[in-house]
């Protein structure tokens, strides 16, 4: 699957019949899927359709879909008030002999407040299907081309993340070659502060101070953080190239990569190590900036 953000923008318009519609849609980042709807009225009854649509593409992301419908030329058409003509034909007859018994004109009924009326012609129920079925498949048709733009922004941050990786991957290597990790060296340190410790303070016992000096170069150690980050490495760098919903699984390995090169830099007895640690954490940060925008 491929990678995808959380950005991208979308369009699409139709007719049907006398109907003119437009979706447009926009999309950012976001913790889970939040879909913010503005239909026209008397649309509402689409707003489940829409939604169960928008959930089959996406997984994550603010998402603002706006639905325009507009009219082509009005048609009216003339509807008579039964009940009113009716009782204009039961007056005609009752005034009949007293009154010019000449037949009703149609100017005539038209002057007649009320006896008929001018309104826009309703469409059919299937019509009104047929219009409603056009909308959602151009939402559908919308919601491919914001996915296909998300995707091709992901392809994008693919390639960055990866050259974070990479770089992680290079600091950990350093830290793990430097000098000053190797026995010998630790060693020459070691023996180094424990001549000055004992010169002078007789009382000292030997053998105790070499066991905690001992100590302190065990927990001092590395071995352990490094392993971290070479197995954060492998994991991050198999996700992105995976590709699908991985954001929340990055940020958490990107949390990892961060702990570790916290506890390098308070174990660090070296400036070598001290220096690709401290620009470990830069990279870890960009790393996770980035990763706030993958779905």
């Amino acid at each position: 699957m491929a990678l995808q953000s959380m950005t991208g923008f979308a369009r699409r318009e139709g007719t049907t019949g006398r109907w003119r519609w437009a979706w447009e849609l926009r999309s950012v980042n976001g913790k889970g899927l939040d879909l913010r709807l503005r239909l026209p009225p008397g649309l509402e009854r689409l707003e489940t359709e829409v939604r169960r649509i928008a959930g089959e593409k996406f997984s994550r992301g603010n998402l603002q879909a706006t639905l325009a419908l507009t009219t082509g030329e009005s048609q009216l058409e003339a509807v008579l008030n039964q009940d009113a003509f009716a009782a204009v034909l039961t007056m005609r007859d009752k005034l009949e002999g007293l009154i010019d018994p000449a037949p009703l004109r149609l100017d005539t009924l038209l002057s007649i407040r009320g006896l008929v009326d001018f309104r826009e012609t309703q469409d059919s129920e299937e019509t009104v299907a047929a219009r409603d079925a056009d909308i959602l498949s151009g939402l559908a048709a919308a919601l491919s081309d914001l996915k296909a733009m998300r995707e091709q922004e992901g392809a994008a941050l693919a390639r960055v993340l990866l050259g974070h990786v990479a770089a992680i991957e290079a600091l950990t290597g350093a830290i793990e070659s430097d000098p000053s990790r190797s026995p010998q060296e630790i060693a020459a340190k070691l023996s180094a502060q424990v001549s000055l410790l004992m010169e002078g303070a007789g009382a000292l016992d030997r053998d105790r101070l070499h066991a905690e000096a001992a100590l302190l170069a065990t927990k001092a150690d590395l071995r352990e953080e490094i392993d971290r980050l070479k197995a954060h490495v492998a994991a991050a760098r198999d996700l992105v190239t995976k590709g699908g919903p991985v954001g929340r699984k990055l940020d958490f390995l990107a949390q990892e990569f961060n702990r570790e090169s916290n506890t390098i830099c308070s174990k660090s007895n070296a400036s070598a190590v001290t220096a690709a640690g401290i620009e470990l954490k830069v990279v870890i940060d960009q790393f996770r900036e980035q990763v706030q925008n993958l779905e």
